[in-house]
């Protein structure tokens, strides 16, 4: 029998609360409730979820202070948002502080866990040791390393998760915005050039494989093909 998977959720509405905790559970999972942000902190510390869904929102420790404190003590367990707000700044400022997706107000409970399963595979994938194919060539995100034939390249960390970013994303477009605020921090001027760099230098490193592409989509953001 296979352990269940243990999510930690913290939201304030206890009548929302309840109908999540109860449909997550009714999926195979282990929710751990809060209704504060302090309370979800102790229990983090102590419970060690595999992912997080937080409310923006909440009585003595906002949604976004909370996965700041986590992210200083955990900077890969995956955090999905719920909140009611819906400016884009608050967007930003959430995957700046290191939320992973966010769910708008109100919401499916089926679109909440198509989203947990794809954080969830995504961290699976992160944590394997497993190569990736990206055309002919072999990626190895835990290792850095990016193989053809008998040519193997050492990948930086920042290289290497912007190839991670792209491949989960291949052939599709990937909004430039969420690349940066995602892997940088925040999408300023100084940070999209810095990003620009890498994407040139992996343009590079791909270049043996010319089914390979990262293409610029002018206005919008970047696609990798292959």
């Amino acid at each position: 029998m296979t352990d269940k998977i243990k999510i930690l959720l913290a939201e304030d509405e206890m009548a929302l609360g309840t109908i999540i905790k109860e449909s997550l559970e009714t999926r195979g999972f282990d929710v751990l409730f809060c209704t504060n942000g302090e309370q979800a902190l102790n229990t983090y510390r102590t419970e060690k979820p595999e992912l997080l869904v937080l409310d923006v929102m909440m009585p003595k420790k906002d949604g976004f202070t909370l996965v700041k404190e986590i992210r200083a003590e955990n900077d890969k367990i995956p955090v999905i948002f719920l909140t009611s707000k819906s400016r884009t700044e608050d967007v930003v400022e959430g995957f700046g502080l290191g939320g992973n997706d966010y769910l708008k107000k109100p919401f499916s409970m089926e679109e909440l866990i198509v989203r947990i399963h794809a954080l969830l595979d995504r961290k699976r994938k992160r944590e394997s040791s497993e190569e990736i194919n990206i055309g002919k060539y072999r990626f190895n995100l835990s290792k850095q390393k990016l193989g053809l034939g008998e040519k193997e390249q050492t990948l930086t960390h920042r290289e290497a998760q912007l190839l991670f970013y792209l491949s989960e994303n291949r052939n599709a477009v990937t909004d430039r915005s969420l690349i940066l605020t995602q892997l940088w921090g925040n999408d300023d001027f100084f940070n999209a050039r810095s990003m620009d760099v890498f994407i040139t230098k992996l343009r590079k490193k791909l270049s043996e494989d010319e089914t390979v592409e990262i293409l610029n989509i002018r206005g919008y953001g970047y696609k990798l093909v292959c």
